[in-house]
Formats: structure tokens, sequence, C-alpha cells
């Protein structure tokens, strides 16, 4: 069943002196794809600036803004509505035949390849091999989420935006992003095309209409098996109406929801606040 959602998404910082230049990217902008519809989107900063948008490489908008004028505090606020459908994987998804032939290979490399957050390991490759025996594509790569969820704790505030998937898995716990690089290790080193998937989750499944409630900022991970599909490690289950997504990459380094540089003062404070309402 499709849902309508409106989220509000703002971050906040504040200075302990006048900041007299900035430039940022904001990637607060849900995607359009066969999954997702965005109906509204507007990115909006207090003290006002001029943005401009643009595509990033992995076919994520961004909105670029720069402020010239002397501030002590900064609070930028992503406003969507979208409506999301759930995820199925491929009707007729790919075998290893063709998951394995140099084609796919060579097409998809930079989603198979590790990455900053996502090195490789002997050790979970080998329980990667483990992991995938016996199943086609598809089931391996709920195989490998499975795994992953099993394996680690949900504990908030036990590892930041620059944790490595090893780094999470040799203390057995972390957030979404951990879980989602985790797992996108063990479908690369199977040799899936793996790529990350930030956004937010509405937190209620049957949530009611016009209900406010807060969101979360949230990650996973969509798999090629012939074609893209999102499944979602930290809760277990595939991607669901519940989801929507905003931008995709290697790892959380491609995907940053606010991201810049700053000249004067220094950042003192940075609150993050997503609100989530189902429309319909």
């Amino acid at each position: 069943m499709s849902w309508r959602m409106r989220v509000v998404h703002k971050t906040g910082y504040e200075y302990d002196g006048p900041v007299t230049a900035s430039y940022n990217e904001a990637r607060l902008t849900p995607r359009s794809d066969g999954r997702q519809t965005v109906v509204l989107n507007r990115v909006e900063t207090t003290p006002a600036t001029r943005s401009y948008r643009y595509t990033d490489y992995w076919g994520s908008a961004v909105t670029a803004f720069d402020l010239h004028a002397p501030h002590t505090s900064l609070e930028v606020v992503g406003l969507s509505v979208v409506e999301t459908d759930p995820v199925r994987p491929p009707d007729e998804p790919a075998g290893w035949d063709v998951i394995n032939d140099q084609d796919t290979r060579d097409r998809y490399d930079e989603v198979l390849a590790p990455s900053a957050y996502v090195p490789t390991d002997p050790e979970l490759e080998a329980t990667a091999r483990e992991l995938a025996r016996g199943l086609e594509p598809v089931d391996a790569v709920v195989a490998a989420a499975q795994w992953v969820y099993d394996q680690m704790d949900y504990v908030p505030g036990t590892t930041g935006v620059h944790t490595s998937a090893l780094q999470a898995f040799e203390e057995r716990q972390g957030v979404c992003q951990d879980y989602a690089h985790l797992t996108l290790l063990l479908l690369r080193r199977m040799g899936i095309p793996a790529r990350y998937v930030s956004g937010y989750l509405h937190p209620v499944a049957d949530a009611e209409i016009g209900e406010t409630v807060a969101g979360q900022s949230h990650a996973w991970i969509q798999a090629w098996t012939g074609s893209w599909w999102g499944y979602d490690p930290t809760n277990a289950k595939f991607v669901s109406e519940q989801h929507t997504s905003v931008a995709i990459g290697r790892d959380y380094t491609d995907v940053p929801p606010l991201k810049g540089i700053y000249m004067g003062g220094h950042a003192t404070a940075h609150e993050v606040v997503v609100e989530v309402t189902r429309l319909a």
C-alpha cells in the first residue's frame, strides 16, 4: 500500500564567534524513482542564502549554498512531501551466472570494490562465502542482512560517522549506518553489487493520518540482482512504505545530509530534528 508523507529535517549550528563565510552542500531532497515520487521539496536556510541544485555522480540531488555575511548560527531545513511504495525483489532475479559475468562486474565495479567505510577482511570474506553457499543471490542478500542483525546490538552513541564496518563489528554494536556498512561488506565479497542508501524512517507501521511524530534519519542497502532493490538490515526487513530514500553511494562518504566548510568561529552546538507525518 502506498503512503504519502511529509518529512521535515532541521539541522542547526551555533558558533562561539562570528563566521565570516561558509560553503555548504545539502542532500535533503528525496529521490524520484520507481518506488518513490517527490510531490514537493524545498531547502531553506536561516540566514537566507542563494542556492543552486545539481545532481551528483550517484544521481542524488544536491542543494549547494554559501553565505558571506557574518553569522553566529545557521539553520538548514529540508521539507518534502513524498509518495512511497514497498519494495519487492525482481520478479525474474539474476542468478549467479549473471552476477559473476564479467560485463556485470565491469558495469558495477564501483559498488563491488572496497571503500572507505566498507574495507575488505579475510574473516568476513569467509563468512560471506559461507552465507551464500547453496542460496540464490536474492536469498543471499537477505541471509547477509539477517546475519548482521543477529550479530550486532543496536546501541546509539557507540559509533560515529567515521566508524568503518570493521570497527563496528569488532564492538558488535552500532547504529543503522554500521549495519548498512557491514552488510555491504558481505554482499560485495559475495560478488553482489550493493550500495548505501540514506534517508528517513517513519517509526510507526500503523501510523494515523495527520499525526506528526519524531522520525529517524536512517540508512539501509540496495542490492543488484537483475535490478536494484532495498533491504533494511537494522530492522531485518524489506524496505517499505515507511522508508524515504534521499541519497545513494558507495558508503556514508557519498551521502552526508549536510557538509561544508566555514571561516571564523567554532561550532559549539549541532542539533538535528526529523519530523514525519503520514498524510495518506
